[in-house]
């Protein structure tokens, strides 16, 4: 019985937005400046592609932690090359646990009370979709977004972390979900009004 290759009828470039975001979330602060989110997800992208023939899960959720678990492992590799240091199992096991808790945020943030499998497969292409319109949010929006409502900080944290007062890290929060909402409001229903 010859085995269908599964790499081949997976799409995982559309997954590409969604795994921007995480790695934006969870690339150390210091590594910025030295490299680009995206190019460890292009690295994640390749690695997945290579390991589709031997890859043996059956859901869209089993392949996105797969993915999660790739860029968790690309991620830890980058920070260690830059810091020049040796091999750290623990900083791997910590990425993975903040880019699965990231991703849990992600997913609860969409989630209503989606539990039948339709429901379950149309809150996955909503993150994906939600992932996208990220995306297209302007740097600083994006950022406040993400930092609050995806890493869980207090709205303190992020405009420490941004050197903002927090009423600007307020005002950034709240025009990033206004246009998030447009942004997938239109990606629904296609371009309707003027913004």
């Amino acid at each position: 019985m010859a085995q269908e290759p599964k790499g081949e009828s997976l799409p995982l470039e559309r997954y590409r937005s969604y795994l921007c975001l995480l790695a934006r979330l969870h690339l150390d602060a210091g590594l910025q400046s030295k490299f680009d989110a995206s190019d460890v997800v292009q690295q994640t992208l390749m690695e997945a592609c290579q390991a589709m023939p031997q890859y043996r899960g059956q859901s869209d959720a089993e392949l996105t932690a797969f993915l999660r678990r790739i860029l968790a492992n690309n991620l830890a590799d980058a920070t260690r090359r830059f810091r020049a240091g040796a091999r750290d199992v623990a900083l791997e096991h910590s990425l993975q646990a903040d880019i699965e808790q990231s991703s849990s945020r992600l997913e609860a943030w969409l989630a209503a009370e989606q539990s039948s499998p339709s429901q379950q497969a149309m809150a996955r292409e909503q993150l994906l979709r939600l992932a996208a319109a990220l995306a297209e949010l302007p740097a600083d929006q994006r950022r406040a977004v993400e930092l609050h409502h995806l890493k869980g900080w207090a709205l303190a944290e992020v405009a420490e972390e941004m050197g903002r007062s927090k009423a600007a890290v307020m005002g950034l929060v709240f025009r990033g979900l206004k246009k998030l909402r447009e942004l997938l409001e239109e990606d629904i229903s296609g371009p309707s009004h003027g913004a």
